[in-house]
């Protein structure tokens, strides 16, 4: 009789974690399969033309990035990761190095167009490419474009 209740309790326990399981746990798990991550700022270097932004910009760029609202996923076909990592276009991109662990980086090439901001992101030999919304880093990409120009 003991057993059985035992039993049952433990089911019922496996059963209600199953069904609504800790949000530490769903966080974690979303986490690993977010495509646009929260960067933080003290483990990115940002980069555009080749030159490094300064510590405020680099913070200010980093918080635009995360503010961004996600629009959609582009489907990369294999063998056609160059046409995303080097487009035909005049946009030149701003470069953000992110350092995971000791030996993984991850790039995310940022290329802001008049009406959205398209996002290549490179881990290892993998290229995904989504767009994203943010006025800010449209007005930050055309001011430090004409800056430089």
């Amino acid at each position: 009789m003991t057993s059985g209740l035992i039993i049952t309790l433990v089911i019922g326990s496996i059963i209600k974690l199953l069904m609504s399981p800790p949000s530490i746990a769903v966080a974690w798990g979303v986490s690993k399969f977010e495509l646009h991550k929260k960067l933080d700022s003290k483990d990115v270097t940002v980069t555009f033309n080749g030159t490094n932004l300064e510590e405020e910009e680099k913070n200010r760029f980093t918080d635009y990035f995360n503010k961004a609202s996600f629009l959609k996923k582009y489907y990369i076909f294999p063998g056609n990761e160059k046409l995303f990592l080097q487009p035909e276009t005049n946009v030149t991109p701003f470069v953000i190095n992110v350092k995971r662990g000791k030996k993984e980086d991850v790039n995310f090439f940022v290329f802001s167009y008049d009406n959205h901001v398209d996002v290549v992101k490179k881990c290892k030999e993998k290229v995904v490419s989504y767009s994203i919304s943010s006025e800010y880093l449209q007005n930050f990409s055309i001011l430090t474009t004409n800056a430089n120009h």
